[in-house]
């Protein structure tokens, strides 16, 4: 079994945060004002989401262009 690390928690929190944000959304029971407050909470959480899945791309392409000098770069495991 594998540890979770705090960045991959991080994102699975955040990403059922949104969803249930989301759910929120789409019942229609909330003023345009609230709505307006979670749609701007939701737009957050969707750039912290995109971060760590960009970061996590960025790994993947370093670690999968192994002929590229340029992509070269020292492993660090994370702690």
């Amino acid at each position: 079994m594998s540890k979770t690390t705090d960045k991959e928690a991080d994102f699975e929190e955040t990403l059922a945060e949104l969803e249930k944000l989301v759910a929120k959304l789409e019942d229609g029971d909330l003023s345009l004002d609230e709505s307006l407050a979670e749609f701007k909470r939701g737009i957050d959480l969707t750039r912290q989401c995109q971060t760590v899945l960009d970061q996590a791309q960025q790994t993947v392409d370093e670690l999968t262009k192994p002929d590229d000098p340029d992509s070269l770069k020292a492993f660090e495991p994370d702690a």
